[in-house]
């Protein structure tokens, strides 16, 4: 659940670096895990002319990504998630979506790259909560 979670959010804030040596797996009390997020950022915003959305494929893919993709695909078939589990991560981002965009209107970023990471996270949105 943690890796969908992660995985969900980065695609959200517009993270193409999250590649491999972005993802750690940590031993607590004999128990493997996968570590604490870190090197998240939206670069999308930053770049003129992005290419990506992610920069891990799924079903050979890296951009143009939709429910399908990350829900059933990532979530379902290849992580092996439950119906609850995949329902209780979404409503977990959901739930944090206005404060999301509150932190975003009220960042230090100038006006177009606030409106540019606002249209992101929207169409990210659609894109998750759209079932095609």
């Amino acid at each position: 659940m943690k890796l969908f979670r992660l995985t969900l959010v980065n695609y959200l804030l517009g993270n193409e670096d999250m590649h491999l040596k972005n993802f750690s797996l940590i031993t607590r009390d004999d128990k493997i895990e996968l570590s604490p997020a870190y090197d998240v950022i939206n670069t999308t915003i930053a770049l003129a002319n992005p290419q990506e959305e992610i920069a891990l494929p799924l079903m050979s893919k890296k951009r143009k990504l939709d429910h399908f993709n990350l829900i059933d695909y990532f979530g379902r078939n290849r992580l092996k998630l439950t119906d609850l589990a995949i329902k209780t991560v979404l409503e977990k981002i959901e739930s944090a979506f206005d404060l999301w965009m509150q932190l975003i209107h009220r960042s230090f970023l100038n006006p177009e790259l606030k409106d540019k990471y606002l249209k992101l996270v929207e169409a990210g949105k659609t894109a998750l909560w759209t079932n095609t």
